[in-house]
């Protein structure tokens, strides 16, 4: 990792260790504390924040990585634009930015109209994304209903209104396409966020270590011929469900 010295309009700078850049510090500290670790692989900066100015969050970011407590730092939710200059930063001070994670489904494709996989091509960060299941919409689950177990029926991360006619129309066509190709519906929409190799991992979320094995079963089959793809875009449309919307400054 480069330790060069950043430019003079970032070297002099200094974050507020009790304002919002100072929070992150606490948070950093508190999670250490709660796993018991002296330090994480990854620290992310998980919500742009526009109350508090870009250079100070990555200040922090980097005291984070220059005082031991991560090894890399990451963001999370950041639009095209603000992750070109937080990368343009962390690259001054000498902490490049390692990996982006933006939420990224068939139902959720906000990436592309932002063109953000084109932005983390040239500043070389790689893009883990995170709800590619679109929080269990693009699974079976809701294709007979809303189960009295499941996030929906808690009406709390996934809302009801999220479970509309059209889109569970939409889910089911896609489900069929993924018994065509010998897939359930999850490792198919594992494997098309993973196309094309431009998306460098998918994060899942499991309740039962049977839906670990099956979305791993979506590496079998990542290859779409061009009619597939063609096909599931006229059902993988964007369907509103974008909870991060306002920190990723599209609102």
């Amino acid at each position: 990792m480069s330790w060069q010295p950043a430019a003079d309009r970032y070297s002099k700078m200094k974050y507020n260790r009790t304002g919002r850049s100072g929070l992150k510090l606490a948070s950093c500290d508190q999670s250490l504390k709660r796993m018991g670790l002296d330090y994480v692989d990854i620290f992310y900066s998980h919500r742009f924040d526009p109350e508090t100015p870009l250079e100070e969050t990555c200040g922090a970011l980097d005291h984070i990585v220059r005082s031991g407590r991560a090894l890399y730092v990451g963001i999370s939710s950041y639009n095209s634009q603000r992750s070109r200059e937080a990368a343009a930063i962390l690259k001054e001070l000498g902490t490049p930015c390692l990996i982006h994670q933006p939420s990224y489904s068939m139902l959720n494709r906000w990436v592309e109209d932002d063109r953000l996989l084109d932005t983390l091509d040239e500043v070389g960060m790689g893009s883990i994304v995170f709800s590619p299941l679109a929080q269990g919409m693009l699974t079976t689950k809701y294709l007979g209903g809303i189960p009295e177990d499941s996030r929906a029926a808690q009406n709390h991360f996934l809302k009801r209104d999220y479970i509309r006619p059209s889109i569970i129309d939409n889910i089911r066509k896609l489900n069929e396409i993924a018994e065509r190709r010998g897939q359930t519906l999850a490792q198919m929409a594992i494997a098309w966020v993973l196309r094309g190799g431009r998306v460098t991992s998918a994060l899942i979320g499991a309740s039962r270590s049977s839906q670990i094995v099956d979305c791993v079963k979506a590496l079998d089959n990542l290859e779409f011929s061009v009619e597939e793809l063609a096909e599931i875009d006229v059902y993988a449309r964007e369907a509103d469900i974008n909870l991060w919307a306002k920190s990723a400054e599209r609102e």
